[in-house]
């Protein structure tokens, strides 16, 4: 194989950690009126710092809901109060990814803007429901960790951190725990700056315009030129969608139902596919140009699967609280999170879908390819999983993004002849639910938690699945 990129997610990670000074007092002040914003770093950042065993009450602010304060209960780790670099975005990972974090995670932030803290905010624990399947390249790679889900604050420069482990049948149930008693090891906090957009290096036009986008799937895709400006990197990923869109091109346009018949050509290389007649409207599609993203952190090349058999929709368990302004830079944030703090090969979603709407493209490699993912383990093998940028547990979906996931399936899983009322039969990779070689029946359109025991995608989301699987299939065209 002919590579020509180079991961540079170890350079990024080593670029990143710096332990910030911990302050002597449980809150700190705002920051003085004269000082200085200090500036979004344009490529984006992660500090990741270790978390600390606390001790009884006088160690910790007052009022942590939920967590006890006698030592004599399980093990508590965390972080006091402190001033760091400016993010956006916190995450907790540990070293092992088999491992499982039974317990509570807690989080409060101050806020650039006010200099004032948050409440204390909960993550979601995840316990390996996204990533990627056991035995694939991938999870071997050794860089892959234990995470909890990401959580988006906003801008924000201070954090205050408390993990306590859970008592009772379900913790026992981590291998090498007594109940109640312990939390995974090299436990640390991820604060996530999504910086301002791609960081753009120019290609030398004359030496460095051109290079093999050869894969480690050994998909030689032949050569790709970078337009001016652009990295090796970006052209890599943007030539993936060509011919759907040119080269540079920040979002795929939308089509109509009879103009998609090239798109099913594009999917699988195969002249019979222009015939398939239940395709539906392609749906605008912000591209990773398009949302910003950091070709340098993700590996080169692209991994496929033989097909698309089935969709699964996730909640990204992040938070309602962005605007959709700031869509595109959670995305970068879920993306820098995902790579550099989870050790994945790229952001783990193929879509993405933003509360007013807005389809993006995830995981390189082609919006109408079958793309290895990383968002439902056991099941990532024939599969996509669409991702809704939020937290639908206890708050209801916004029309306009169930809408999208509608819009966005009947097309993609159309390219694939899927109906989106049907069901079908994937093989468990492995999980918690289904041991690795069980054939499962599932719904085509399928929640996350109908292949991994977990709660995404949030109760109310996972109750408009029915209707969604209706009207994706009437925009297909189907009787």
């Amino acid at each position: 194989m002919r590579g020509f990129l180079a991961s540079s997610i170890g350079v990024a990670t080593a670029a990143a950690l710096a332990l910030p000074l911990a302050l002597s007092t449980p809150a700190l002040a705002a920051p003085s009126q004269g000082a200085a914003a200090a500036p979004v770093a344009p490529a984006g950042s992660t500090q990741s710092l270790p978390l600390g065993p606390l001790g009884p009450a006088a160690d910790r602010s007052p009022g942590v809901p939920g967590m006890s304060t006698s030592p004599r209960l399980p093990e508590t780790r965390g972080l006091t109060p402190r001033e760091v670099k400016r993010f956006s975005l916190v995450g907790v990972v540990w070293d092992d990814a088999s491992t499982e974090l039974f317990g509570r995670v807690q989080v409060r932030t101050r806020a650039v803007a006010t200099g004032t803290w948050s409440d204390w905010q909960d993550i979601e624990t995840h316990n390996g429901e996204h990533a990627p399947d056991l035995g694939t390249r991938e999870s071997g790679s050794g860089r892959v960790r234990g995470s909890t889900a990401p959580l988006w604050v906003g801008d924000s420069d201070g954090v205050e951190v408390r993990v306590q482990a859970e008592a009772g049948a379900a913790a026992t149930r981590a291998a090498g725990a007594r109940a109640g008693a312990r939390l995974p090891s090299g436990m640390r906090i991820e604060l996530v700056d999504p910086g301002a957009s791609d960081p753009v290096t120019v290609v030398d036009a004359k030496n460095g315009a051109a290079g093999a986008a050869d894969g480690p799937d050994g998909d030689d895709k032949g050569d790709v030129v970078a337009l001016p400006g652009m990295t090796m990197e970006t052209a890599e990923s943007s030539s993936a969608n060509v011919p759907l869109a040119g080269l540079g091109a920040k979002e795929i346009t939308a089509l109509d139902k009879a103009d998609t018949t090239a798109d099913a050509v594009a999917a699988d290389g195969s002249l019979t596919a222009a015939a398939r007649p239940y395709i539906g409207p392609r749906p605008r599609i912000v591209t990773r140009l398009g949302w910003g993203a950091d070709e340098s952190l993700r590996e080169s090349g692209f991994v496929y699967t033989s097909t698309v058999k089935a969709a699964f929709v996730h909640h990204s368990a992040s938070g309602n609280n962005y605007a959709c302004k700031d869509a595109p830079a959670v995305l970068r944030s879920l993306y820098r999170y995902h790579v550099v703090s989870s050790g994945w090969r790229d952001l783990g979603y193929n879509f993405a879908v933003d509360k007013c709407g807005t389809v993006y493209e995830g995981r390189a490699g082609g919006v109408a390819r079958a793309v290895l993912g990383a968002h439902t383990m056991g099941f990532n093998t024939d599969s996509m999983g669409v991702a809704v940028l939020g937290t639908y547990t206890s708050t209801k979906p916004p029309a306009a993004a169930v809408k999208a996931v509608a819009q966005l399936t009947a097309w993609k899983l159309g390219l694939f002849n899927r109906d989106p009322r049907a069901t079908t039969t994937l093989k468990s990779g492995g999980g918690n639910r289904f041991k690795k070689g069980t054939n499962v029946k599932l719904n085509v359109i399928s929640g996350h938690r109908d292949g991994f025991a977990t709660e995404c995608p949030g109760k109310l989301l996972y109750a408009q699945l029915p209707p969604t699987r209706t009207t994706s299939a009437k925009l297909q065209g189907r009787p």
